[in-house]
């Protein structure tokens, strides 16, 4: 079973995510700021990381960066999806340079997320 971490400030949107995609036969975990997101990420090794952008103490940027740099070939190499308002061209330069690997911009439909999710994971990983 792929292991999906949710990180966002946001509950309702949190437990909307965590909601929708256990659905699909994912493991989720949701953390609510960046500083224990990327805790979280170094302790449970997830399949996807899913990533606010605007969260305090870290944000989804810093956090994705992190990631990225990890000397944990593996986690370094974590696909993250960004879920963020700030979805206009240069934010989506910024998000890529610091190493997302796709947006979902807000507001969003559950069936885009879903699909881009799915995208992330490896072939068999959603089982509906």
């Amino acid at each position: 079973m792929s292991h999906v971490l949710v990180v966002d400030d946001d509950p309702v949107i949190a437990d909307l995510v965590a909601f929708r995609l256990s659905r699909l036969g994912l493991q989720v975990s949701v953390e609510r700021d960046g500083e224990a997101g990327l805790a979280a990420a170094r302790q449970l090794r997830p399949d996807l990381v899913v990533l606010d952008w605007m969260m305090p103490r870290m944000n989804g940027l810093e956090v994705c960066r992190a990631l990225r740099e990890d000397a944990d070939a593996d986690l370094a190499r974590t696909p993250v999806l960004l879920l963020t308002a700030k979805a206009q061209e240069p934010d989506l330069e910024r998000g890529f340079a610091a190493g997302a690997t796709d947006f979902v911009a807000k507001p969003f439909s559950t069936r885009e997320l879903v699909s881009r999710v799915t995208a992330a994971l490896p072939p068999g990983s959603v089982s509906a």
